[in-house]
């Protein structure tokens, strides 16, 4: 057999931080602006997302900045590191791109690094990648997630026209972490704060309890994987949701790293699909 041609390393966008700003106690707004925006888009979809890269500690690389470079002068561990964003809002006139980060103090590696962007710093990212926006001919729209799936259900209820009708549940700390938002259907969010239960428990509560409108659901779920595979099988087993009617995924896993989680994210993904198959032809 052939051997298969590498596959080439994706361009990156170079941006500058041109705005930052502290929402809630846990949620910093950056806002990226500059030239190399110059033909980025996205509107299709309201969960488009854009994967930063950040170099390791003590690690700088040759300008200018390139992927395939990268690769192929420096070993695995040496290259970027990846963190997932939801574009919370894209100006195509001003070639502005706005990006929300969950902050719990010193966690995580974009957390600590939104909370102390500096205006001018650098930031460079892959992307927009995305693939869910909510369908217009649905009968009503279902919106569950924790902070980190927050923003792409803010751009969600942002893209509701007037009169749709929708359930939306968000998972926060606690009432100083809740948002509003500009929404044209003047829809209100039903806001669920933890204070210290396990993730995702008191969504996985309101969903069960909630008593489904008739007809069509069209339904966004996203989160922290333990509670989205509880909701899956609630949605697909309990309440018979079309697969093809539910974006639904696990942004991030109780105590697994970034890394931890991608590594075996597809795996675990097929194997709750399984699971639920079997259960279905029992």
């Amino acid at each position: 057999m052939a051997e298969q041609p590498a596959r080439k390393a994706p361009r990156a966008t170079e941006a500058h931080v041109v705005r930052t700003e502290r929402i809630t106690p846990h949620m910093v707004r950056i806002v990226l602006g500059g030239p190399g925006l110059d033909g980025f888009d996205a509107g299709a979809f309201t969960d488009h997302y854009v994967k930063l890269l950040f170099a390791p500690e003590g690690v700088t690389y040759p300008e200018p900045f390139d992927m395939e470079r990268i690769r192929a002068e420096h070993p695995r561990e040496e290259w970027p590191t990846t963190r997932t964003y939801t574009v919370r809002a894209w100006d195509p006139v001003r070639h502005e791109l706005t990006l929300d980060f969950v902050v719990h103090g010193d966690e995580g590696l974009a957390g600590p690094w939104a909370a102390r962007a500096q205006v001018g710093e650098t930031v460079r990212f892959l992307g927009p990648g995305g693939g869910y926006a909510p369908d217009p001919a649905a009968d009503w729209h279902l919106l569950v997630g924790d902070e980190s799936a927050l923003p792409a259900i803010a751009v969600a209820l942002e893209r509701l026209p007037a009169g749709a009708k929708v359930h939306a549940f968000v998972e926060v700390e606690d009432a100083a972490d809740e948002q509003k938002f500009a929404t044209e259907a003047g829809i209100e969010v039903t806001w669920l704060h933890r204070e210290g239960r396990p993730a995702g428990e008191a969504l996985v509560e309101a969903v069960r309890a909630l008593d489904f409108p008739a007809g069509d659901v069209h339904a966004f779920v996203h989160g922290e994987a333990g509670f989205v595979k509880e909701l899956r099988r609630h949605l697909r087993m309990e309440r018979r949701v079309e697969r093809e009617r539910l974006s639904i995924s696990g942004y991030w896993r109780l105590g697994k790293t970034d890394e931890g989680w991608r590594a075996i994210k597809r795996e675990w993904n097929e194997q709750v699909e399984r699971e639920q198959e079997s259960q279905q032809a029992a």
